[in-house]
């Protein structure tokens, strides 16, 4: 059975998934600006919606830090910048694709 966890590289702008300690796939991604940064540290997936609606693109995945989730986006140009107000922006289709691989409670690492 995988081991599925999330690594979020903020200085790269990259989410890696990883299975057990090999990469599988790497994603770019969107990150907090610098008034509403990404948090930094380790965290689980909590929740998952599909079309949310509004700015989050096709997919949520929440975090177990309150309000703060790795969605898709309805402005992909953002990918690859800092313009989040803290989330994880993906690509629709990688939000998508990411989404029906990892479970609920999937380890999520955010690092600088």
């Amino acid at each position: 059975m995988p081991n599925y966890r999330i690594i979020v590289d903020l200085s790269e702008r990259q989410l890696y998934l990883l299975d057990g300690n090999t990469v599988v796939r790497g994603f770019p991604v969107a990150i907090g600006k610098m008034l509403t940064k990404t948090p930094t540290g380790e965290f689980k997936i909590v929740n998952k919606q599909p079309d949310p609606g509004g700015p989050f693109g096709a997919y949520w995945m929440g975090l177990s830090k309150p309000h703060y989730g790795i969605h898709g986006t309805n402005d992909p140009a953002s990918i690859g910048r800092a313009v989040s107000h803290g989330c994880i922006r993906m690509y629709n289709e990688d939000v998508v694709e990411l989404a029906a691989i990892v479970p609920l409670e999937t380890r999520v690492t955010i690092r600088p």
